[in-house]
């Protein structure tokens, strides 16, 4: 791990200003926000991340679950992924982001980890983490390792010639299915994202991930109001039961009235380069009856874009299964 400087902000405008300043001052000096840590410090240690100043911003009131007036609700940046899984609004109208945060990592790192710094996790392809590896991500032009490499755990879906790297995290999933709303502050104000929009693919530019920008802190998350009837949940399929990354997971957003699908939204992890809105599946679902037949082509749709590499291919179908399961819990057939 390299020396750097710590600074505790003292408000969200101190955060803001000490995470462009230093830049402003000192071209390419890199600013990272530090919360819970369960990300950034490792990436740290493996001298992937070099920040020169880390802004602590764990003291700052970005920790509350509120209801909100018109309905939805706004979860702040540091709020812990335990809290938010356990919190009696999540389970009884976001079910599917309670189930997917409670199947990621371990009970001590739900502790830890942050809605903030989830959505800002970093792939765990593992050339990215290992710096005598070509890692267009982590150094733009260097070549990506894991092309002709080890690339079981890797993306189908928005690949490019310069990234297969999967976005690792559960909870993104659920709130891609949800289609939650990333609210950001920085030097030119507050602006709020769509979720699908906040994340970018890899094309020629792997290195950038996201909308963030330098001084940029991500201040809160809302989520629509929940449509009444509606069932969800997130399914997800690894080579363990515990503690281990997704190889491919769905999240499934379902409302069936009169015996046909009225409202439907499908994502998938574990084999996106990004949270993956599955906009094909739900084009065949909706409006349908509920039925096996209709999942199974619904869940093909979903991977009819699918760019296996040499070790993932295995990943079509099992990703296939996943969507066409989780499809029928949540209709309940």
């Amino acid at each position: 791990m390299k020396q750097f400087q710590l600074r505790r902000a003292i408000d969200i405008p101190d955060a803001i200003m000490a995470g462009i300043a230093p830049a402003t001052e000192r071209p390419g000096t890199q600013v990272r926000f530090l919360a819970g840590g369960t990300t950034l410090l490792d990436l740290m240690k493996l001298n992937v991340e070099q920040p020169q100043q880390v802004i602590d911003i764990s003291r700052l009131p970005l920790d509350k679950i509120e209801p909100q007036s018109g309905g939805g609700v706004k979860i702040g940046a540091t709020v812990r992924n335990a809290d938010l899984a356990h919190h009696p609004l999540i389970q009884a109208d976001y079910a599917v982001l309670s189930q997917a945060l409670l199947s990621g990592a371990s009970a001590q790192l739900r502790n830890m980890a942050t809605t903030g710094g989830n959505l800002m996790q970093r792939t765990r392809c593992v050339y990215f983490r290992d710096t005598a590896m070509a890692c267009n991500k982590r150094e733009p032009g260097s070549g990506c390792a894991a092309l002709d490499g080890m690339n079981r755990n890797l993306a189908l879906l928005g690949t490019s010639e310069h990234c297969i790297a999967t976005n690792p995290s559960d909870m993104n999933v659920a709130l891609m299915a949800l289609e939650a709303m990333v609210h950001i502050q920085g030097v030119n104000g507050l602006r709020s994202v769509a979720i699908d929009d906040f994340f970018l693919l890899p094309g020629a530019t792997p290195e950038r991930e996201n909308l963030v920008q330098p001084g940029d802190l991500i201040t809160h998350v809302t989520l629509p109001p929940r449509i009444r009837g509606n069932k969800s949940v997130y399914l997800k399929l690894r080579d363990r039961a515990s503690y281990e990354f997704a190889l491919a997971s769905a999240a499934v957003v379902m409302t069936v009235t009169a015996g046909r699908i009225e409202s439907i939204r499908v994502a998938l992890g574990g084999v996106g380069t990004k949270p993956w809105r599955a906009r094909e599946a739900e084009a065949v679902l909706l409006g349908q009856a509920p039925g096996p037949a209709l999942f199974r082509r619904a869940a093909e749709a979903a991977m009819q874009n699918a760019r296996p590499q040499s070790q993932n291919g295995f990943k079509v179908e099992l990703a296939t299964r996943c969507v066409a399961h989780a499809l029928g819990q949540a209709a309940q057939v």
